[in-house]
């Protein structure tokens, strides 16, 4: 895969699963409604937030330079914009994080193996 994507991929992971890890607890200040396992279980959407963003972390710091502050800088704002415009939409990322993150994880193997 090429740095461009890659990039892509770890904001978007790092994006995504920071979502996941601060949502609850915006949620709860603002009273809005929470999926299941945020309201429920919400030790595994954090665990799967937190793995997304190490990934994604692992892969900017793969790609050397300045990725790594671009890479979490973007994912911070990512983050911020996918929960304030989707709200209860932002439960997504239980999806989308984990698929950025199986891409990224390719991406870094791929490479490491080319």
């Amino acid at each position: 895969m090429s740095n461009a994507v890659m990039f892509t991929l770890a904001v978007a992971g790092f994006a995504w699963g920071f979502s996941l890890v601060a949502y609850r607890w915006i949620a709860i200040q603002n009273a809005w409604p929470m999926g299941l396992w945020q309201a429920e279980r919400p030790v595994l959407p954090r665990l799967i937030g937190l793995g997304a963003v190490v990934l994604a972390l692992a892969s900017a710091v793969a790609l050397g330079g300045g990725g790594l502050l671009l890479v979490v800088a973007l994912g911070l704002a990512g983050a911020f914009l996918w929960i304030l415009l989707l709200r209860v939409g932002a439960q997504s990322a239980l999806l989308l994080a984990p698929a950025a993150s199986a891409l990224t994880l390719l991406g870094l193997l791929l490479s490491a193996g080319g």
